[in-house]
């Protein structure tokens, strides 16, 4: 089961609507879900909320160390309440996945993403739960720097936004330990809405 719930993302006002706060984003949700508050806690280099969901403790954390060394306050926390490796789930932000789409899985590399390179650095392992929030790629990767650190387009951003909506009604089933139950939920999308026909050219 899950007992920490981490968001990735860069703290401060400029950074607030940026595509790489895909993660805050996600757990500042969650929180209003279980109707926790998030406050700074310098011990674990976060903001931190600690609740109580049939009768287990569970946490959630923003880290405000900078993208690049978030590990260092998933590791803190997660050390200090002796939390496993497999009982951590990273919201973060996917190029590599469209807007509107998420993934769930255990495990993999970090695939070039500063936050999860460090998590990995800290924690010494890859083994934990990820739950990629699909930000789509600039398609040229000399852009995926400014890319990550603009905001989305409205559409975009609105696509992102009902798939956090979407993803967190498997809250429940992480919990509860239940992981293929909140993988089928997390999978589950409905199809993008089909474009209206293009009128007839003009013959």
């Amino acid at each position: 089961m899950i007992k920490l719930f981490v968001g990735l993302g860069n703290p401060g006002t400029e950074y607030e609507g940026t595509r790489h706060n895909a993660g805050f984003w996600w757990v500042d949700a969650l929180a209003r879900e279980l109707k926790l508050q998030l406050s700074m806690d310098k011990g674990y280099h976060g903001l931190v909320a600690r609740g109580t969901v049939h009768g287990r403790p569970v946490w959630l954390l923003e880290p405000q160390t900078y993208m690049n060394v978030s590990g260092k306050s998933v590791a803190a926390l997660a050390r200090f309440f002796k939390i496993a490796p497999q009982e951590i789930l990273v919201a973060h932000d996917e190029l590599d996945v469209t807007p509107g789409q998420a993934k769930l899985k255990l495990g993999g590399s970090h695939a070039g993403h500063n936050g999860l390179r460090d998590i990995h650095a800290q924690l010494g392992t890859g083994d934990y739960w990820r739950l990629r929030l699909g930000i789509g790629h600039p398609g040229v990767k000399s852009e995926v720097v400014d890319w990550v650190l603009r905001k989305p387009a409205p559409e975009q951003r609105e696509a992102i936004h009902e798939c956090i909506d979407r993803t967190l009604k498997a809250a429940p089933a992480l919990l509860a330990g239940e992981m293929d139950k909140a993988t089928l939920i997390v999978h589950t999308s409905k199809p993008p809405r089909p474009k209206p026909p293009r009128p007839p050219e003009a013959g």
